[in-house]
């Protein structure tokens, strides 16, 4: 049974307080009531002819700061993006540049008379212009490092240090300088330019942008060996800006290397020497992953017959060998992407003396 105020069917579903509970949620708290726009005019108020139900209540006081707030953070910003753009304008020429292709010059040097030889390689540097070369990297000193107005000390500490490692890996590994791989100079390329580096050994042409021996030294293994690996080496390194977003380094390396022909260990030796001047640039990503882009390479190297084809390998004249009689190979003043084919002669006082 229902009590006396319920109704005949008793209390609604849901609890004692029936439809009571239904608008529990709605029950307005007095901050709300506060904030309202729209306010009831009281029953005195009303009496008044023609008063209206409600009336309309000033803007709350926390709104208008709000939106004064609000206000003020935007002019600071768009300040600030107006002297930012002033200070710092944007400069296209601070954009790194993409990565161009290598550019790449061999010159066969050919002997004039037959290669001299001897029997140890120690006695060919004493009695050649080697003679007082560096061994190896100690060859490759790094300069007096400074930054520049765009790129910091480190900056170029880095570009200095990371073309030197190239220049070792690509001229004094002796797994590199015999052909049996190229991986240690290739881990150390641009990205972007990878895929020039790999065409130059998957199908090398005498092309100017094609040779495996303007990437790196690389010796016939079928044909020489190192007599000793103590390669003889002097050059030098300069770092110049290029632009706000690229340092430049020019690197040029006399090499000498003392070679036997691949067979009997008591074959003759011979000296063959090879001068690299290579031009490396680095943007600010190369610089953060320790990589290079070759921007040119320029190789002379003899003794060298001018009939052999430079392009895969070097093939060096070794100790009694002679120039073979011929030219290199024929140039296409027709073709503008076909680079002249050079050759030089070694001079007498690059040999060593007898």
């Amino acid at each position: 049974m229902g009590g006396p105020g319920d109704p005949p069917e008793g209390a609604p579903e849901g609890g004692p307080g029936g439809a009571e509970d239904e608008y529990r949620s709605v029950v307005f708290d007095e901050s709300f009531v506060r904030a309202a726009r729209l306010q009831e005019y009281s029953a005195e108020e009303r009496m008044a002819d023609h008063a209206p139900a409600v009336r309309r209540r000033p803007p709350h006081r926390g709104l208008v700061r709000q939106a004064m707030i609000l206000v003020l953070l935007i002019a600071v910003a768009f300040a600030t993006a107006v002297y930012m753009g002033v200070r710092h304008p944007y400069d296209p020429a601070a954009a790194p540049r993409p990565a161009e292709p290598l550019r790449m010059t061999v010159i066969p040097l050919a002997p004039q008379a037959e290669v001299p030889g001897g029997t140890d390689a120690e006695t060919l540097y004493a009695h050649s212009p080697a003679a007082q070369f560096d061994v190896g990297a100690e060859g490759i000193p790094l300069p007096a490092a400074r930054g520049t107005a765009h790129f910091s000390d480190s900056q170029v500490v880095a570009a200095l240090t990371t073309a030197k490692d190239y220049i070792v890996r690509s001229s004094l590994y002796p797994e590199v300088l015999t052909g049996r791989t190229a991986a240690p100079a290739r881990a150390l390329v641009d990205s972007d330019q990878l895929a020039q580096f790999d065409q130059s050994f998957d199908r090398p042409a005498a092309d100017g942008r094609h040779a495996p021996t303007g990437w790196l030294v690389r010796l016939d293994p079928a044909r020489d060996r190192l007599a000793d690996d103590r390669i003889r080496v002097q050059g030098d390194l300069r770092v110049t800006e290029a632009d706000p977003a690229t340092l430049e380094v020019s690197a040029d390396h006399t090499f000498v290397y003392a070679l036997r022909p691949a067979g009997p260990a008591s074959a003759r030796v011979s000296l063959f020497t090879v001068r690299r001047a290579v031009t490396f640039r680095f943007t600010r990503d190369d610089l953060r992953t320790r990589q290079v882009q070759l921007i040119t390479a320029y190789v002379e190297a003899g003794p060298l017959s001018c009939a052999e084809d430079s392009t895969s390998y070097l093939r060096p004249l070794l100790a009694g060998q002679t120039s073979r009689p011929g030219a290199p190979a024929g140039t296409d003043p027709y073709r503008t992407d076909s680079p002249a084919s050079l050759c030089g002669t070694l001079a007498p006082g690059a040999q060593p003396r007898g």
